[in-house]
């Protein structure tokens, strides 16, 4: 299953320098905190769950060079909505080595935000946040560590979000 946020997540194209926006959208597209605790400042936040499970490197072939080359990762695609209407998409990606120890949670987040899980977590670190923009759309990607152990996460701001 798919949804068109999805695609669009996909398709964005990556800036190499941080292009010139006002500061309220750099604000947010820069956020090195926890988005789902942002949002929370809205309104009721919950998970609308796409697709998840394990995938070869043929299903993440754009993110692979962000990442230790891998036989399986874990792909989850979720919307994330406020008050029942979709803010953001996401995807995160995790190589199967990173699923040892703690870090198994990942797989077992069902409909909880990723951010409730990866920022209670005093071993978190980001390598880098790089912006993305599609169809007028706005995106990120980052690639944070967890005790050391890396993963992708690609989230796409939808219409309804305050960043626009």
């Amino acid at each position: 299953m798919t949804h068109p946020a999805l695609t669009q997540l996909r398709a964005l194209n990556y800036f190499d320098a941080i292009p010139s926006l006002d500061a309220e959208q750099l604000d947010w597209l820069l956020l090195e905190d926890s988005m789902t605790k942002r949002f929370e400042q809205y309104g009721v936040v919950s998970v609308t769950l796409i697709d998840e499970g394990f995938v070869t490197r043929d299903a993440i072939a754009e993110e692979l060079p962000l990442l230790p080359d891998e036989q399986r990762y874990w792909l989850r695609e979720i919307l994330l909505c406020v008050d029942g209407e979709p803010w953001l998409a996401g995807r995160t990606v995790v190589p199967e080595s990173t699923l040892s120890g703690p870090e198994l949670a990942l797989q077992q987040l069902g409909k909880t935000p990723l951010g409730r899980y990866l920022f209670t977590s005093s071993m978190l670190t980001r390598d880098f946040i790089e912006i993305g923009c599609h169809a007028d759309l706005w995106g990120r990607r980052s690639r944070l560590r967890l005790s050391g152990k890396p993963l992708l996460l690609t989230e796409l701001f939808l219409p309804a979000s305050p960043l626009y």
